[in-house]
């Protein structure tokens, strides 16, 4: 029997404008209507948008912090914009954020060390990634306050992290739906979270 040889290339030979990375990836896409794209501890994560009610949730607390937002003078959006994490370079669609206006940025996205607040609506792909990977992610890119809004779990809850020491949130604060919740410094403000209850 005969064995035939092929000759492949070197894997290691450069190509010229082939992505090497996920954010490398992430950074040549064209838009992609309807998904959710992010990049999570390296991996190109691409997730259909959350349902109808995922999205109200988010504009109904962009409408509970209106009051605060025009007192002073900052400015906060449901569905976006896209934030870089500083330092990993991991690139976050958060479902609300909270930012002043002069935030700095990376390209067009918001750099998350001048965030105020970034938020998260777990649906049921994003649960790993919103309570776990999302915290480590906004503690060590200095986002000073963190919102969990969790109707999906077995006793659905909005939990805040705030207090940033050594890359990582230490105070953690939870209540049912339905109970006010502190939002802490910078916001200092109690949240109604009875608007979250479908």
């Amino acid at each position: 029997m005969m064995e035939e040889k092929y000759q492949t290339e070197s894997t290691s030979a450069e190509l010229p404008n082939v992505p090497r990375t996920a954010r490398e990836l992430f950074d040549v896409l064209p838009p992609l209507p309807g998904f959710r794209v992010e990049v999570i501890e390296g991996k190109l994560i691409v997730s259909p948008m959350g349902s109808p009610e995922h999205t109200w949730l988010a504009a109904d607390l962009h409408d509970a912090l209106l009051s605060l937002r025009r007192e002073r003078g900052w400015r906060g959006a449901p569905g976006g914009p896209s934030i870089c994490i500083e330092g990993p370079r991991d690139m976050l669609s958060p479902d609300y954020v909270l930012t002043s206006p002069d935030c700095p940025r990376w390209g067009n996205e918001l750099l998350s060390s001048g965030l105020i607040m970034a938020a998260e609506v777990v649906s049921p792909s994003s649960v790993r990634d919103d309570r776990e990977e999302k915290v480590r992610l906004y503690a060590l890119g200095k986002v000073p306050v963190y919102l969990l809004i969790d109707q999906i779990a077995k006793c659905p809850s909005a939990t805040v992290y705030s207090d940033i020491e050594a890359g990582a949130y230490r105070t953690i604060d939870s209540v049912s739906m339905g109970k006010p919740l502190y939002l802490p410094d910078p916001i200092n403000f109690e949240l109604d979270t009875s608007i979250f209850m479908v």
